[in-house]
This record gives C-alpha cells, sequence and structure tokens, in this order.
C-alpha cells in the first residue's frame, strides 16, 4: 500500500500541482516528520488543502503521514473507503455522532507515531475567510501534552477550488509554516495561541484581496 500511495502522490498529485498550481512557500524547513507524534495544524478552505500539503512532504515521509478527514465525506462507499484511507491516507472522524469518541481514530494513529495533519476549524469554510477554531485539537492535547503542533497557514487555495465547486482555477497560493506550539495546559490559552500564530503567517505572507 505504501508504494502505491507514493505513487499516487508522486505521479499524480505533483505533477497536477505542478501544472495548475502556482505555490509560493515560506519557511518549509518548519515543515518535518518528526521521531513519533506530531501534529500539523492548518486553516481550512478547498479540499486541494490536503493535498497540497501532502506535495510538501517529501516522498520518503509521505508514509509516516496521515491527514484528518470527514468519515461521511470519504468513505461512502467500499471503494471510496479503501482509497481515502490507503492511497489518501485520511484518518477518518464521525461528523454525525455516531461514535461515543471521533477523536478516537486520532489518538490510535498518533499512537502509532503518524505526523497527522489537522484542521481546526472543522469543515471547510467561505473562500478565504477564516472560521473560529473549534477545541477537538485541544482535546488531544490534553490527552497527549507531549505532542507538538506545527501551524500552517494557506492563502489561495479557497479560490482555486473552493467549497461546493467542481471547476478548478489556476492561482498562485500562498503557504506559510510557523514554529511549534506546545499544550500549555489550558484549553482556551492553546485556541487563542493557534489564532494568534496563523493572524501573524497571515500577514507575514500580505496577501493581496481578491478581486
Amino acid at each position: 500500500m505504501n508504494v502505491l500511495r507514493l505513487i499516487f502522490y508522486a505521479l499524480l498529485v505533483r505533477p497536477f500541482l505542478i501544472v495548475f498550481l502556482g505555490l509560493n512557500t515560506r519557511n518549509l524547513d518548519r515543515l518535518k516528520i518528526r521521531d513519533g507524534a506530531h501534529l500539523i495544524a492548518a486553516n481550512h478552505n478547498s479540499h486541494l488543502d490536503a493535498m497540497v500539503l501532502m506535495s510538501l512532504f517529501k516522498l520518503k515521509d509521505i508514509h509516516r503521514v496521515k491527514l484528518v478527514a470527514a468519515k461521511d465525506y470519504f468513505c461512502r462507499n467500499a471503494l471510496s473507503t479503501w482509497f481515502s484511507l490507503n492511497i489518501i491516507g485520511i484518518v477518518p472522524i464521525d461528523r454525525k455522532g455516531e461514535s461515543d469518541d471521533p477523536l478516537k481514530p486520532v489518538m490510535k494513529a498518533l499512537e502509532d507515531g503518524y505526523t497527522v495533519v489537522i484542521f481546526p476549524e472543522g469543515s471547510r469554510g467561505e473562500p478565504e475567510k477564516r472560521q473560529p477554531l473549534k477545541y477537538g485539537i485541544t482535546k488531544i492535547l490534553e490527552a497527549k501534552p507531549e505532542i507538538t503542533i506545527t501551524p500552517v497557514f494557506m492563502h489561495g487555495l479557497g479560490k482555486a477550488l473552493p467549497r461546493g465547486e467542481g471547476l478548478f482555477v489556476p492561482f498562485i497560493c500562498e503557504i506559510n509554516v510557523g514554529e511549534e506550539l506546545s499544550w500549555a495546559g489550558e484549553r482556551s490559552q492553546l485556541i487563542s495561541s493557534l489564532e494568534a500564530v496563523f493572524d501573524a503567517l497571515e500577514q507575514e505572507m500580505e496577501p493581496k484581496e481578491w478581486l
């Protein structure tokens, strides 16, 4: 499965992004695979977000990364479930309340030593408009306080493929990687710190307003 996953990202995802999407990155050296569990927290505007983030990792490290994604969207039938779990590499989250502990799959992936990409806003918002961060990420850090978070802010992907649209529009997109954050013992403090980092990363890029 690791070979198939590598082929998918190396021969399909990366060439597509190179041809159709311009990516300007800042502080990419901060986006590293650690030894053991790690979280990457990014803002969320488009289905492209996950694919773009995966394209930033070295190919040899892709098998060590998992993406938190909605079970009801990515696991709608047997084929999509197999493809999402084994090729895309998702950690499926139950958004419909059918599970007593929707974060259990994330905890298991972290216990297995994966780097897990999470979108603290939850579902995708309006193009290039941030939503309030949800507290799911704080529950993870509260249970596993030794884990650190690398914040990533992305701008432009919400216009390249916005929510509810099936037409891809080429855009030059900006990505800025922040310094690691650690659990300080209080949920609201973590949310405030992550919000502040996203603000700073966005301002550092000085993205232009869309016309």
